[in-house]
């Protein structure tokens, strides 16, 4: 995705003070760290709190956009950037696959390409009518929202396979650090969690609206380590996404007690004390 661009006067603010649906972006979070069944030399840490929440996209659904007069457009008004070539090639290929009955976009694109480059020269999707150019308006007679999407539906691929990396990815976010352990061995540890405003850099403060901390994102019946299941095999592996998926499991259920235990308490700080060792997100469903 696009690095949101920083407005000149913007400072971090609290959304919570100007989105009465998002919650602050500081909260307490559970987080687990184990080791990568297949890298003897790599840790996974997974925040926990996020992948058991709620969330869900619900774009067509009352998604209000990241830019406000844009709502229908979602996430997708800035482009997406790749992630090195392969992203790009994978990209092409399948744009290669759209005509003008599933694309909307298919003459732009076949006329001057999907590609631009950024004010630092980096490679990303053009963006055409204040969106990217693989998103289909409403109204659209082949369907409205992204091509490459609805592309992998018609051709069997789960569109992990078809997407730019960064846009099957959101809102999971992965990233990489490599620590020195203090008795000198070196390990990378990859840390899987919340893909919230910070993820898109100083400008993510400025979107209008974001999912990931909006109550009215947070309305799944499955929690995110189900839904985004695909996301994760492919971010992490099977054997790794085995293991979160056996302690996510566990802290579910966990959860589901201590919420009972929570419901039968008068005292709202009781309720509170109860459930806080768990660190839900504080955009679920109470």
């Amino acid at each position: 995705m696009a690095a949101a661009k920083k407005s000149r006067n913007s400072a971090p603010v609290d959304v919570a003070l100007t989105r009465p649906d998002e919650v602050p972006l500081d909260f307490p979070r559970a987080w687990i760290e184990f080791p990568d069944p297949g890298e003897a030399d790599q840790v996974y840490r997974c925040d926990l709190t996020w992948l058991t929440s709620r969330w869900t996209c619900i774009y067509g659904r009352g998604c209000h956009g990241i830019d406000r007069t844009k709502p229908d457009d979602g996430c997708c008004v800035l482009g997406a950037h790749f992630s090195d070539k392969a992203d790009l090639k994978r990209t092409k290929k399948h744009a290669a696959m759209l005509d003008e009955h599933t694309w909307q976009y298919a003459k732009a694109g076949a006329k001057k390409g999907v590609i631009e480059q950024d004010e630092e020269g980096q490679d990303k999707t053009r963006v055409v009518d204040g969106a990217c150019i693989f998103l289909n308006r409403e109204g659209f007679a082949g369907g409205a929202g992204c091509a490459l999407h609805m592309l992998a539906g018609r051709i069997g691929k789960d569109h992990v396979e078809v997407k730019p990396d960064v846009c099957w990815q959101l809102p999971v976010r992965r990233s990489f650090e490599h620590v020195t352990r203090p008795d000198g061995t070196d390990i990378l540890v990859i840390s899987i969690g919340e893909y919230d405003r910070r993820g898109w850099g100083a400008g993510g403060h400025d979107l209008d609206w974001y999912c990931s901390g909006s109550t009215e994102a947070h309305v799944a019946t499955e929690p995110v380590y189900v839904t985004e299941r695909s996301t994760l095999v492919a971010m992490m592996g099977q054997a790794a996404y085995d293991v979160l998926h056996a302690h996510c499991e566990a802290r579910v259920a966990a959860l589901s007690a201590a919420r009972s235990v929570a419901a039968k308490q008068r005292s709202a700080t009781d309720r509170t004390t109860t459930m806080a060792v768990f660190a839900p997100h504080p955009a679920d469903p109470v």
